[in-house]
């Protein structure tokens, strides 16, 4: 069926500003472009259906390069704490939520984030066990590296102040009575979250159905997904994007990472990086290197600044790491590895400097903090920075007394990345922060919040507008070594394009980025959401 998209403003990002007016599709791809009589002269007798733009510019489809997708879902089912600016407001929350939970009914939630808080205190043992008596408590951060219990759940779970915890997890513990304050770090979430009932596969089914329809009403037309831990192992989670994307057709292009843990299903199933199709895809090996910088366990090479003596957290120690990436190298795979700390950073890069590269791209997510010399290390044509622009308006202010004003120069230094050709591909780490990628966009241009009136937070990393676009997609593609098939409007590539109210590129105040509205998310050349306005 071949498709004439007209009627609007089509920027093909092949060029600064570059533009069309109709775009022509075949098959699912773009097969010519230009302005709307030369299309439609030379098309007009072959033409099955036309999709009217209305005015409105379109952008090539915008990809999230790094998400939690079970994550997103998760918010159908539990309870979200996303945006809470209280410990008031979460304890209240906590209490509605435990009253409709049965007794020994476990309650879980995520999504608090203390920064938000003006006291910046998180709930007690006390305050929990206050709110929910009955119930076990698991509340993850909005960052995923610390947790909250409560006392009904250290009793569930035959957990003690004296526990052995996994390595690079802790118990934090009251300095005073050495007894638990409820808040757990890293790997320790483990010893509770085993006893958590799973659950059903229709429950999971249904909310991330939810999840995929809300990505494409967000205007995203491909993900990057990493979810098997959360969806009961790499075989149910395959087997779920399939029936969804498969089966029900539900058009968002969806590349799983999946957790090292599975690689030897994996090998078991001669399953490699690529298996699948344009619509569902086998990614990069995902692995972590260290923490999170909220609680202090993101790994720095020199000591936290409000924490003197401490470095963060190693999650395996060099020899290990170096182990598990040989394993992935020896089935000609890549990896995708949490990095947040410029030690771990520097311990990856260590790593992969041993080992040749291979025809997928290698990963390097988050990249939070770097240095000079780690920054020039990145400049290679097979490892892509997969950054979320959206932490640096989460992370500033705080995050200039947790690392110093020297360093924090090199915090989210996303113009000197692009300056020196790093590629860089842009993601929300949704659920930890909103899935909407025009949120990413607008923090990477400028490095605020919208109610906040400064320059922004070290002012002279900014992007322009189309660079922070860019990012979603060209640089989404080149994090799935895609480029040949997406990121661009051209010529034999997919025909994904996101559709807005305003014209993006044109804007003279970037807040009114956040004023644009999705008004259709095409894939393929099909219309996979349009607004109801």
């Amino acid at each position: 069926m071949v498709k004439l998209i007209t009627n609007g403003t089509i920027y093909t990002l092949e060029n600064e500003k570059e533009k069309v007016q109709s775009v022509v599709v075949n098959d699912g791809k773009i097969i010519d472009q230009g302005s709307y009589q030369d299309m439609k002269l030379q098309y007009g007798a072959k033409i099955d259906e036309i999709i009217d733009l209305q005015g409105k510019t379109a952008i090539p489809g915008l990809t999230d390069s790094h998400m939690h997708l079970s994550g997103v879902a998760s918010q159908f089912m539990e309870l979200n704490l996303t945006g809470v600016r209280s410990k008031d407001e979460m304890l209240t929350m906590i209490k509605e939520k435990a009253q409709t939970v049965k007794p020994g009914e476990w309650l879980v939630g995520r999504g608090w984030d203390e920064h938000l808080f003006a006291d910046g205190k998180i709930p007690t043992m006390a305050e929990l066990d206050h709110v929910a008596p009955h119930c076990p408590l698991f509340l993850t951060r909005i960052c995923s590296h610390a947790f909250l219990v409560n006392r009904k759940a250290f009793e569930v779970c035959c957990v003690h102040s004296f526990s052995e915890v996994p390595h690079g997890g802790k118990i934090v513990l009251d300095p005073t009575t050495n007894e638990p304050t409820g808040l757990i770090l890293e790997t320790a979430s483990q010893l509770f979250t085993k006893h958590i009932p799973k659950k059903s596969y229709e429950q999971l089914k249904e909310a991330l159905r939810q999840a995929i329809k809300y990505c494409m009403k967000c205007g995203l037309t491909s993900i990057h997904t990493n979810d098997p831990l959360y969806l009961g192992g790499f075989e149910q989670t395959y087997r779920l994007f399939a029936e969804l994307i498969h089966e029900e057709g539900l058009g968002l292009r969806c590349n799983l990472l999946i957790d090292y843990p599975f690689l030897t299903i994996l090998k078991e199933q001669k399953i490699t990086t690529g298996y699948g199709d344009s619509k569902l895809q086998i990614g990069a090996i995902k692995m972590f290197a260290d923490g999170a910088l909220g609680r202090r366990t993101a790994l720095l090479s020199q000591p936290y600044e409000d924490e003197p003596g401490h470095y963060g957290n190693a999650i395996h120690s060099q020899q290990e790491l170096y182990e598990m990436i040989k394993e992935v190298r020896e089935c000609s795979m890549p990896v995708a590895i949490h990095t947040i700390g410029d030690q771990a950073l520097e311990n990856v890069l260590n790593i992969l400097d041993q080992f040749p590269s291979v025809h997928y791209r290698d990963r390097l997510i988050h990249v939070s903090i770097l240095r000079q010399d780690l920054l020039k290390r990145l400049i290679h044509p097979n490892r892509v920075c997969d950054i979320q622009p959206r932490f640096i308006v989460s992370d500033f202010p705080w995050i200039m007394n947790r690392i110093g004003e020297k360093r924090v120069r090199y915090a989210y230094p996303f113009q000197k990345m692009l300056s020196l050709g790093v590629l860089c591909a842009g993601g929300s780490d949704a659920p930890i922060e909103p899935v909407n990628p025009l949120l990413g966009i607008h923090a990477a241009v400028t490095r605020r919040l919208i109610r906040e009136t400064h320059e922004g937070y070290i002012s002279s990393e900014k992007l322009s507008i189309e660079e922070a676009v860019r990012l979603f997609t060209i640089g989404g593609a080149y994090a799935t070594n895609e480029e040949h098939v997406k990121g661009t409007v051209t010529r034999g590539k997919y025909a994904d394009l996101t559709v807005f109210s305003h014209d993006l590129m044109e804007l003279d105040d970037p807040d009114v980025l956040l004023e644009a509205n999705v008004e259709m998310t095409i894939i393929g050349g099909k219309i996979m959401y349009q607004s109801e306005k």
